[in-house]
């Protein structure tokens, strides 16, 4: 069946940093697709329906009433949303589809790494397993040039207090020597991945982000770690 294409209202804008924004979009009345945590819309402005972008979801399938995409100011749309898009707006909406999913099952671990804008759609992950009260682990390993460029901190440090089995990690690329962070600096590489894994076997490893990241990470786990390709899910950003 094809997919039902809607045009959508923005409930709401907000500025997660100041070249980041999240877009809550209403779904019209009658209006009650299914879908899955971790899958991508489509979007598109009404006067240049030429122009579509894809961005994973930061809300999560429990989250009903709206989707929510969280933007970075990066080419015509990204510049366009997070400079431009309001409340009120109108966008046009593809519904959700793709395979990013996580595996939410008892005994179960998902190991997600991250870079910039691609922690988005792990905190649908965190949502829907905090709110399902599930046992399985999510460990969510993000890399970042500043603390200046962390997204969702505080609603991170928040579900972690909810869930005993969510851990939100962070490391720092480039930082100054007299910056006061005391958490990890470098780059994410198999020695900080390996201190987080319990049960190689049962663990499910996800990257998100830039393909430079990905692809990176994807050499990290697969090449270096011997880890089956079979565990490791991909999402590249251009």
């Amino acid at each position: 069946m094809a997919k039902q294409i809607v045009e959508m209202e923005i409930e709401s804008a907000k500025m997660e940093l100041p070249d980041v924004k999240t877009l809550k979009l209403k779904w019209p009345e009658g209006y009650d697709p299914e879908f899955k945590t971790g899958q991508f819309i489509t979007v598109y402005w009404p006067d240049a329906p030429a122009y579509k972008r894809a961005y994973s979801l930061s809300s999560c399938a429990l989250d009903r009433g709206s989707f929510e995409v969280t933007v970075k100011r990066d080419g015509k749309m990204g510049t366009r949303i997070v400079d431009w898009a309001k409340e009120g707006d109108k966008m046009i909406v593809i519904p959700p589809v793709g395979k990013f999913l996580p595996v939410l099952e008892p005994g179960k671990h998902l190991i997600c790494i991250a870079g910039g804008s691609g922690v988005t759609p792990f905190r649908g992950f965190a949502r829907e397993a905090t709110r399902r009260e599930l046992d399985t682990r999510i460990t969510v390993l993000y890399s970042v040039r500043t603390t200046n460029d962390i997204i969702f901190n505080e609603e991170f440090r928040e579900l972690a207090q909810q869930n005993q089995n969510f851990e939100f990690l962070v490391t720092c690329t480039r930082l100054h020597e007299q910056d006061q962070w005391t958490g990890r600096r470098g780059r994410i590489d198999t020695t900080w991945i390996n201190e987080h894994i319990v049960d190689l076997a049962n663990t499910v490893f996800y990257a998100c982000g830039p393909t430079e990241l990905v692809d990176a990470t994807e050499h990290l786990v697969v090449a270096e770690m011997g880890v089956p390709k079979a565990q490791m899910k991909t999402e590249k950003w251009g």
